[in-house]
């Protein structure tokens, strides 16, 4: 029953990428290692993969989907290597969407069939490279056989060897549910968190958003904090945009415009305004109204916390905010959302009295985070 909600969950997923706008699915489903199940189970899968690939060709034709197989031709039984040559005979003109199914395919063994291939056909070894190489894998042919994002799900977390020359550079999201618990809403937040990730492929990122030194920026903003009690004057603006300017490197008028929103009630409005302005000038890509709910959500759910169980709802809303702000995953914005809340925690403890040695722990907590911060979007 499980392997029949998996596979009509996987037709289900296909449909939802092709709607938000996804070229190319891979679904593996049978390993080079999966002959060792039962001879019972082993059937029973193949007789399901023939559903799966017919219940495929239904769609396909409508929404030019192209189906190929990946993996080895020669173990699989002859009732689905009928169905599967079919079906990529059928749908071979299609150029829309491409959808893989991996069956009897194993990352080492597409390497290894490659090298056959290519010692068979007499390729002399001062002639292999790597698109030479790319030619003679399962993914040959295909206009994007390179891995964007592998989702693995069941808590696991390792690739096991999916498309291991394709996914070098591949990003990686891991669900604890199992695949057929797999939604497509799920997908949908899957694809969100890969769009926020900066991707280096290895190189130096010329992209540069901070330069601030993290002992200053959270000195800085750790002295407008203890002054936050005090009726608003100067003092607290000066500390406030010059904190702000240390932070993103802005002008000093921008710092002080950006400090007027910060400081000016904390509501909605000011918050976009703040947000907007940062923006601009940082050429960010967030949206500032989601960020600016996000800000009020979090001073709500920190304020007056003093344990890290109690502000337990504030780090995960920390970590959506700057998951939005900077762009990063939520697994890359856990630890600045973290050490977040711990600041603003040992800031709660100290404005109640608690003692002085709670502002140190927060300026500690402060200067972790900036250079997370710093390390992880600099």
């Amino acid at each position: 029953m499980g392997h029949k909600k998996g596979f009509d969950r996987a037709v289900e997923l296909s449909r939802a990428a092709r709607e938000i706008g996804i070229h190319t699915v891979t679904l593996w489903g049978f390993s080079t290692e999966n002959w060792d199940r039962s001879e019972q189970e082993i059937k029973y899968l193949m007789k399901l993969y023939c559903k799966l690939i017919r219940d495929y060709l239904a769609e396909a034709g409508k929404d030019g989907v192209k189906l190929i197989h990946l993996g080895r031709k020669d173990r699989i039984p002859d009732f689905l290597l009928k169905t599967i040559t079919g079906a990529e005979e059928a749908t071979k003109n299609n150029k829309k969407y491409i959808i893989n199914i991996a069956i009897d395919y194993g990352g080492q063994d597409d390497i290894v069939r490659a090298t056959q291939k290519m010692i068979k056909d007499g390729v002399k070894a001062e002639s292999v490279n790597k698109a030479l190489f790319e030619k003679y894998l399962d993914t040959r042919d295909q206009p994007y056989p390179y891995v964007d994002l592998v989702i693995r799900t069941s808590g696991e977390q390792r690739t096991s060897g999916f498309l291991m020359w394709q996914s070098a550079y591949a990003e990686t999201y891991w669900d604890d549910g199992h695949f057929p618990d797999f939604t497509p809403d799920k997908l949908k937040g899957a694809i969100l968190d890969y769009s926020r990730r900066r991707r280096r492929f290895g190189g130096n990122d010329a992209m540069e958003h901070f330069t601030f030194k993290p002992e200053l920026v959270a000195g800085l903003e750790l002295a407008w904090w203890r002054l936050s009690k005090i009726p608003q004057g100067t003092q607290l603006r000066d500390y406030a945009w010059q904190h702000l300017r240390a932070q993103y490197g802005l002008s000093k008028t921008l710092a002080k415009e950006a400090a007027e929103y910060m400081l000016a009630g904390r509501g909605l409005g000011k918050w976009k305004k703040f947000y907007k302005l940062i923006k601009d000038e940082l050429k960010l890509a967030f949206e500032p109204a989601i960020v600016a709910s996000l800000e009020l959500k979090l001073q709500k759910e920190t304020e007056g916390k003093d344990t890290i169980k109690a502000a337990s709802e504030a780090e995960s809303t920390a970590q959506s905010l700057y998951a939005e702000v900077y762009r990063i995953s939520l697994f890359q914005a856990a630890k600045l959302a973290h050490l977040r809340v711990l600041a603003d925690i040992e800031r709660n403890l100290a404005e109640n009295g608690m003692g002085e040695e709670h502002w140190d722990r927060a300026e500690d907590y402060l200067q972790r985070f900036y250079r997370a911060l710093k390390e992880r979007v600099a």
